[in-house]
């Protein structure tokens, strides 16, 4: 098949017309920062950021970073922005994994598994995702234990405050060992991009598998016993009435972590269902010709046929999760949104906050749309070259 031909440059000829809408836009932006400022100079204030260096003064519940109310505003940014990431990135896999499942259930064989999916799709697209947020924040707070009687299983303590687990403890040492977990991800990364070429040329290539194992798995297990480096754990030990040692998830952090699977779970869901009955009913009849399993027919004909057309719409499910992770403000989690109303109410900067948080979730949700177009594009390249 011949690939198609690129589309014609484009002609960057204005017209009289374009010129006119051009003045306009910029006329009326000059008149709102016009209008802004006068009013700012009314009210005694000179616009400016400044501010982000002054003491913050106040808490952040939960950080990723080192952070006290003695730092600068920046910091207590920053760590509501790291905060957010992290929420996000949870959110994500999770919301994937659960709309992939919801998906291949809603064009199964079986009718009770299409009936369970297309319920579950109706229910949680039709509901606010806020009531979904505090209905299971309520659940969680009155149906979890308290800390001294918290689920237990092994180290792993579950209580109506928090998840607590162990984490290794790091010494300067082991920065050796993350700088060989790094290059081990680094070589993976070449290794998939070798052997996704080999299959594209026609070539066999070995599974990846070993080579994932080897690299994350034996080379800093190598580094370190080749240093003599210390192994320790921090375990979590209930002294009074909470916990000590270990790592913790706040119970704000799984609720909302949950709310928003489920919910744009839903939208995913939808969204493979709709790809994968996009695929023409003979290309799993011939699969299963050929004598595929339905598994495998699936698994290597149906799923990567159906990606090609989900990734755009997936585009705009990711977006719109990441956007509504400022709805954490609604139980306590210090996000981006959090610390900015925070911020907002000590300093009486609304404008440059706000400024400030939009383009902070401007950025993020750019970076994540360029990655998916990219995506895109080279799908539907490689379809052309098929």
């Amino acid at each position: 098949m011949i690939p198609p031909s690129p589309p014609p440059p484009a002609s960057w000829k204005f017209s009289v017309r374009d010129a006119l809408i051009a003045a306009g836009a910029v006329t009326l932006a000059g008149l709102a920062v016009w209008n802004v400022l006068q009013n700012m100079q009314g009210a005694g204030l000179a616009p400016g950021f400044a501010f982000l260096w002054q003491g913050a003064g106040f808490d952040v519940s939960e950080t990723l970073v080192p952070y006290s109310p003695a730092d600068p505003y920046a910091r207590a940014i920053l760590a509501g922005t790291l905060n957010t990431l992290f929420l996000a990135a949870v959110s994500l896999v999770l919301a994937t994994v659960v709309g992939l499942i919801v998906g291949l259930m809603s064009v199964g064989p079986s009718p009770i598994a299409r009936a369970v999916a297309g319920a579950y799709v109706e229910i949680f697209r039709n509901l606010p995702k806020l009531l979904v947020l505090l209905v299971l924040f309520v659940a969680a707070v009155t149906g979890l234990p308290h800390v001294r009687q918290a689920l237990s299983l092994g180290p792993v303590h579950l209580s109506n405050r928090s998840l607590l687990f162990p984490v290794p403890v790091l010494e300067p040492g082991h920065a050796l060992v993350l700088a060989a977990f790094g290059a081990g991800c680094g070589a993976c990364w070449l290794l998939a991009r070798h052997f996704a070429r080999r299959r594209e040329a026609g070539q066999a290539a070995p599974p990846l598998w070993p080579f994932v194992l080897l690299a994350l798995g034996g080379l800093p297990l190598a580094v370190a016993l080749g240093l003599g480096l210390p192994f320790a754990w921090s375990v979590p030990q209930l002294a009074g009435f909470d916990y000590e040692g270990g790592a913790r998830v706040s119970l704000q952090f799984m609720v909302i972590a949950v709310t928003l699977a489920l919910y744009h779970g839903a939208q995913i869901g939808e969204v493979v269902r709709g790809g994968i009955s996009a695929i023409p009913r003979g290309q799993t009849e011939a699969a299963h010709a050929i004598g595929l399993t339905p598994r495998q027919a699936t698994r290597y004909i149906v799923v990567p046929q159906a990606v090609r057309i989900i990734v755009p719409s997936m585009n705009n499910q990711y977006v719109n999760l990441i956007k509504n992770t400022s709805i954490a403000i609604a139980v306590g989690y210090s996000d981006l949104m959090s610390v900015s109303g925070t911020v907002i109410n000590q300093t009486f900067r609304p404008l440059e906050m706000m400024l400030l948080t939009m383009a902070v979730y401007l950025a993020i949700c750019l970076c994540v749309t360029t990655q998916l177009n990219r995506i895109n594009d080279r799908l539907r390249l490689k379809e052309g070259r098929a």
